[in-house]
């Protein structure tokens, strides 16, 4: 899954594809580097981003959209509103990548009302005000697994397929370094959940923690969390760097003898 923000603020790219324009051309790239998901977001969800109105939003991600959903591959808007799931999915969309897990209210109906629409509920808590420093869990994984098979639950019973759902551990919202790490190192817990693993670990953080490498420097570490994730069962891997993610799976799958 490729990385799209149209954002002058992301942690990591912010600016860089912030016009229709330059997001399109992004979107093309990723493409020819071997991309399978185009994930498009118009908000900042990085500690102490502004919060976006829906009309903004909106005006970023639109006219992307509406271009990415003729290329060929699976598109989706990483949102947490309910008004643009359902605007987003009537353009063509074909997945909702929300951070809040549907909990917004009206966002539950907008993604059960389209039956063919796929979604990914990710764990955090607060908002990215105040996320980090909502810290305080007894056992991360335990507490992780339990909230996702809640809303995995949530909406099952209200008529999601479950083919259509992906859990996604969140990782850098609301945790620590050492709570990141010790959810990627029992990763296989979450896997027996049931439900295809969707991982982001691209440059963030606590990479950046276990490395001492800024920001711009973080791609060795990026790939080796991806790496890491996919040996753990991990079906998806959310990155910024398409081309360099699929040349190490390449070979590390070549490596398992293509197992």
């Amino acid at each position: 899954m490729g990385i799209v923000n149209v954002t002058p603020d992301s942690f990591s790219d912010g600016g860089q594809h912030g016009t229709a324009r330059s997001a399109i051309a992004h979107c093309e790239c990723l493409l020819a580097d071997g991309v399978d998901i185009l994930d498009i977001g118009g908000e900042s969800s990085r500690p102490g981003a502004q919060l976006l109105g829906e009309e903004d939003e909106w005006s970023r991600v639109a006219p992307v959209l509406a271009e990415a959903v003729k290329l060929g591959v699976p598109v989706s808007i990483d949102t947490y509103k309910p008004a643009l799931m359902a605007r987003a999915l009537d353009l063509g969309v074909d997945i909702i990548n929300d951070i809040q897990a549907l909990r917004m209210p009206g966002a539950l109906k907008a993604v059960s009302s389209h039956a063919d629409a796929g979604v990914c509920l990710m764990h955090m808590r607060g908002d990215s005000s105040t996320m980090q420093a909502l810290v305080d869990y007894g056992d991360v994984v335990t507490e992780v697994a339990a909230f996702l098979v809640d809303r995995a639950r949530v909406l099952r019973e209200a008529g999601v397929a479950a083919e259509r759902i992906v859990l996604d551990p969140g990782y850098g919202f609301a945790k620590t370094t050492a709570q990141n790490f010790e959810l990627l190192a029992r990763l296989q817990e979450l896997q027996g959940l049931g439900y295809p693993l969707l991982i982001g670990w691209s440059r963030k953080r606590a990479i950046g923690d276990v490395t001492g490498r800024p920001l711009d420097q973080r791609l060795a570490g990026s790939l080796a969390a991806a790496l890491a994730a996919v040996a753990r069962g991990a079906r998806i891997v959310r990155v910024h760097d398409v081309a360099a993610t699929v040349d190490a799976l390449k070979v590390w799958h070549a490596a398992a003898g293509g197992a």
